[in-house]
């Protein structure tokens, strides 16, 4: 752990919201990742979530690809190994993973561009266990926006009708013991930003994330026991014209007497509701920050997977 990534505590959003919104916007500002300590998701819906994890990926490929989400773009469902690449990347991540999307009402308007996930028949608690995370995650995560709300001079509950029925995705991320060398040139994850709104990370077994200083260094993050990891999508990015920066992270490869261990890792990137147009707030524009044109989620969502190779051009 690095003094930029020094934790803070979210009792105090309870304590001092002045207090917490500004600590979380001087992280955000500074390396767009923050460090939140003794966060409120249950440890054993983690726990429970991360056995479902577990007991999925150890399934035969055939059984996996059962669920695969090619046909959605990898958006709900099974994304196979070596699938998504970084965006400008030639190789493909050395990881599979798995999402879990909101759960619509029947008659939602949102279902003509956000499906149903997939019931894992194999595991009987894979369904309630993945959910469960999936709701504390995005509870927290509506929490922290008002946080952000805050710091960006806007009304506290700013984002609240804007994600509520966001296309968040829980991301459950196995990276395969590397029993060989891995080929020439790959890594678990190459570095990139992500696309969403604000991503919340729960740390993993093993080490390996690293996030790029706006300096050119490359900083491991580390997040103690019992906290978690918060970073700016390219979605709020843009919403702040740059002000609120989406740092480029990358997963290395395991040092030589790990890399017999894989590596499970669970975030969740929480999203605008799909029609909502991200164009950049007049502060942030006056503050000096750089516009671009706005769009809606759903289309910059689109251009953003066909970057990754999970969508066809």
């Amino acid at each position: 752990m690095t003094e930029y990534f020094k934790p803070i505590p979210y009792a105090l959003w309870r304590e001092d919201k002045a207090a917490f919104a500004e600590a979380l916007g001087k992280s955000f500002r500074e390396t767009g990742f923050a460090v939140i300590a003794g966060h409120p998701v249950d440890q054993r819906t983690i726990d429970d979530n991360l056995r479902a994890t577990k007991a999925f990926f150890a399934l035969p490929d055939i059984a996996k690809l059962a669920y695969d989400g090619k046909s959605g773009g990898g958006q709900r469902g099974y994304t196979a190994f070596a699938t998504e690449n970084a965006k400008g990347a030639a190789k493909a991540d050395l990881k599979e993973f798995w999402h879990t999307g909101r759960l619509l009402p029947p008659k939602s308007p949102y279902r003509e561009t956000m499906a149903d996930t997939p019931s894992v028949g194999e595991i009987p608690d894979f369904d309630r266990a993945t959910r469960a995370l999936f709701d504390a995650l995005d509870e927290m995560g509506r929490d922290l926006l008002r946080a952000i709300a805050l710091h960006l001079d806007l009304d506290e509950m700013w984002f609240e009708d804007r994600v509520e029925m966001g296309n968040s995705i829980l991301r459950l991320l196995h990276y395969p013991p590397q029993e060989n060398p891995p080929p020439e040139g790959t890594v678990r994850a190459g570095a990139h930003e992500d696309i969403n709104v604000i991503t919340l990370l729960l740390g993993a077994e093993e080490a390996g994330l690293e996030v790029k200083h706006r300096s050119g260094e490359w900083l491991a993050v580390n997040p103690p026991p019992g906290a978690l990891v918060i970073n700016c999508g390219d979605m709020l990015q843009r919403l702040t014209a740059g002000v609120l920066p989406s740092t480029t992270h990358r997963v290395v490869n395991p040092a030589p007497e790990r890399a017999r261990f894989p590596r499970y890792s669970t975030p969740f990137f929480l999203h605008f509701n799909q029609d909502v147009v991200i164009e950049a707030l007049p502060q942030c524009v006056a503050e000096g920050g750089t516009p671009q044109p706005p769009i809606t989620a759903q289309d910059y969502l689109m251009e953003r997977l066909r970057e990754i190779g999970l969508v066809k051009a």
